[in-house]
């Protein structure tokens, strides 16, 4: 007769259950729970006034957060049935479950602790020597908005529809007003088929007027031009830009000119080139353009952890302007100077058969650095930049299974970047 172990379901726990353990002594979720519990408790957007029902800690919910972005759940829904099925969540909420509406909240409302905890992880790896700020490598990716990209008009389409529009609801109007005789229509008692045109040319004439702002640069997150043209902006859009009714603030964009048009954010990190690959400092901007923004995030990194000592970068962020400022500041930068043809040594496609010519480079600043990276020394520090960079996305999208924001508008995908970002930076800290 076969032996077998017993497994009774019906079978009572005759003793308190103690989670602890149930979860591996070497399990994430230990250095997450004790990380969480140094963010001061400030930092947190919370009711302060104690009355009303009361609250989950944030400091458990920015616990819940990290570790399941580490471990690849990411939608607030999925995190709620985590705090059923998964152990080491059950153990962080302390078998308590929080909704979803509750966690997506919270995720919206605590950028400031999110960055609060970012900030304590670098200076506890600072603290016991695994991270030294010395050489440093800036580069984005491009992460799919929460929004899709047939959902983007053109400058151009958007005037041709609102004038078919008001066509239509001109005459749809006429017909409304026959229809009741004398008595004209108004916000109650128009036809279904007026309001729902109405609606949809309201968005269009906020469309049409975010476009207008940014060819004029006025507000918005993705202004028309290039940061570096100290020409004046035109005063209208030109036709072919493009506005996203779900997202405004994502763009259209695409990796390189080997790859598809997407609907994305450029999401941009600063990452420890001497050995530790934590993310030190982040952004995202709605432009593929990646010198927008950059001496901001170089601002925060030295307010923060300190200044560096080399910044390596690729062609995208070659600008006179980034180079003498990061100079100016006594950070070495060694930054190329053109992307190149993009030919791979072994290409399976034919070779095109009007192949572009060699940029013909003149620019004084741009001489002084070809010939400053074609030494040893600083061609030996620019390799590191694409082993230690470029790996930390293909970790973050590939490992974490991060590919999409979940959240929309600028602000909100900025806080999310940065929440990813913590929840990778724990990750590689207890693999280091």
């Amino acid at each position: 007769m076969s032996n077998f172990k017993s497994y009774e379901r019906d079978q009572p726990l005759l003793m308190p259950i103690d989670l602890r353990e149930w979860v591996a002594g070497d399990d994430l979720v230990h250095f997450i729970t004790e990380a969480a519990e140094r963010v001061d408790i400030s930092a947190f957007h919370v009711s302060r006034t104690g009355a009303g029902k009361a609250q989950y800690h944030p400091r458990m919910m920015l616990a819940l957060l990290v570790y399941c972005y580490a471990n690849g759940i990411f939608s607030s829904r999925r995190i709620e049935q985590a705090t059923h099925r998964h152990i080491s969540v059950r153990y962080i909420t302390a078998n308590t479950h929080p909704d979803p509406d509750t966690i997506a909240q919270f995720r919206r409302a605590n950028a400031a602790a999110f960055r609060a905890a970012f900030a304590q992880i670098l200076m506890l790896a600072g603290e016991t020597g695994l991270l030294k700020v010395g050489m440093v490598s800036v580069d984005g990716t491009k992460i799919d908005a929460n929004a899709s990209k047939i959902k983007s008009l053109r400058y151009d389409r958007i005037q041709s529809l609102r004038a078919q529009l008001e066509a239509d609801i001109s005459e749809l109007m006429a017909r409304a007003e026959r229809a009741d005789g004398d008595e004209s229509g108004d916000g109650q008692t128009l036809p279904e088929e007026i309001s729902r045109r109405a609606a949809l040319k309201t968005k269009l004439d906020a469309a049409a007027k975010r476009l207008e702002d940014r060819a004029r640069g006025g507000s918005g997150s993705n202004p028309d031009g290039d940061p570096d043209d100290p020409s004046p902006p035109p005063q209208a859009p030109k036709p072919d830009k493009q506005t996203n009714l779900t997202d405004p603030d994502s763009a259209i964009m695409r990796k390189s000119a080997r790859h598809e048009y997407r609907q994305a954010y450029n999401a941009q990190a600063i990452v420890d080139a001497d050995g530790s690959q934590l993310v030190l400092g982040t952004n995202v901007l709605g432009t593929s353009n990646d010198r927008a923004g950059f001496e901001g995030m170089i601002d925060a990194l030295c307010a923060g952890l300190g200044k560096p000592d080399t910044l390596l970068a690729d062609a995208g962020y070659a600008s006179e302007k980034i180079v003498t400022a990061l100079a100016a500041r006594g950070i070495d930068p060694l930054v190329a100077i053109s992307r190149g043809d993009g030919a791979r040594k072994y290409d399976f496609r034919p070779p095109p058969k009007h192949p572009k010519p060699s940029p013909n480079i003149t620019a004084q600043w741009r001489l002084e650095m070809q010939k400053k990276l074609q030494t040893e020394n600083a061609k030996e520090k620019y390799r590191k930049r694409k082993s230690t960079v470029e790996p930390v996305f293909g970790i973050i999208k590939s490992v974490l299974g991060f590919t999409r924001f979940h959240l929309r508008g600028i602000e909100n995908v900025k806080t999310e970047w940065t929440l990813v970002a913590l929840a990778y930076n724990c990750k590689t800290w207890l693999s280091a």
